[in-house]
């Protein structure tokens, strides 16, 4: 590292569970964000902040109005932009070291596999379940680890998947056909929901990537966020699972 570095992230270098290894891990890691919305944005940021050597962005849509309410990478100049080309100005203000790489189309069949292959670990900040299953089966194939976050009212959720043989996967939790997809211009969503829960999608990847802590791996936390109380269900793999349970190696058995 540079001394520049050393300076730039000092806090988290001082921290036992991270120190100059954990640090030098998070900047030769690649991570790959799937949504710059209000999940994808606050997790970008921080993980662009913390050190992260190379972020691979990833989402078709444009800046809207409606989006300025959470969507916290975005602001009023970037209204009818691309997302990607929006967040990837404002994570070069924030820490300039830290190279990002814009998609700006929807990631789907081999592309889609072949940018999860080359990724350390994926965070979904979508926000339906296609793609939230087709980026499950992608991680699993190449036993990439997940997080997976959603928010939407005023309630929010987070799991990791490690995509290895014996944990569950995203399919493990919603089957085959997940349930009735709900968006926020439906619904609604409270503007720091998607703070808490993206900023939570950011610190479960430090976590994996630097191997410190217990990261969130077959449980899922619960947020109902206006009575501020937290529920975690543990998760088990599902020995019917469409997408994990015929892998080799697959236990399909509850974890101890």
């Amino acid at each position: 590292m540079t001394d520049d570095q050393l300076l730039r992230y000092s806090r988290q270098i001082l921290l036992p569970a991270i120190g100059i290894e954990g640090q030098e891990r998070l900047l030769a890691s690649r991570v790959l964000i799937i949504g710059l919305g209000g999940l994808g944005s606050p997790a970008a940021m921080y993980l662009a902040a913390a050190g992260i050597g190379e972020l691979v962005l990833v989402d078709f849509d444009r800046v809207d109005l409606s989006n300025l309410q959470r969507q916290i990478i975005h602001d009023s100049n970037s209204l009818g932009r691309a997302k990607v080309d929006s967040a990837k100005e404002a994570i070069a203000r924030l820490n300039p070291d830290c190279k990002v790489i814009c998609i700006d189309q929807a990631l789907q069949g081999e592309a889609l596999q072949a940018e999860v292959a080359s990724a350390d670990l994926v965070i979904d900040g979508s926000d339906n379940f296609a793609t939230r299953f087709a980026v499950n089966d992608a991680c699993v194939a190449h036993a990439i680890p997940l997080v997976s976050g959603a928010a939407i009212r005023t309630e929010g959720q987070i799991s990791v998947f490690s995509g290895q043989p014996g944990d569950p996967c995203y399919r493990c939790l919603y089957g085959k056909s997940g349930e009735l997809d709900e968006s926020c211009s439906q619904s609604g969503v409270l503007a720091p929901l998607v703070g808490i829960i993206g900023s939570m999608q950011a610190m479960e990847a430090i976590k994996v990537l630097t191997h410190s802590g217990t990261p969130l791996v077959g449980r899922l936390m619960l947020l109902d966020g206006l009575h501020m109380e937290w529920r975690t269900i543990k998760l088990n793999a599902d020995p019917d699972c469409p997408v994990c349970s015929n892998r080799p190696g697959s236990r399909c058995t509850p974890k101890e």
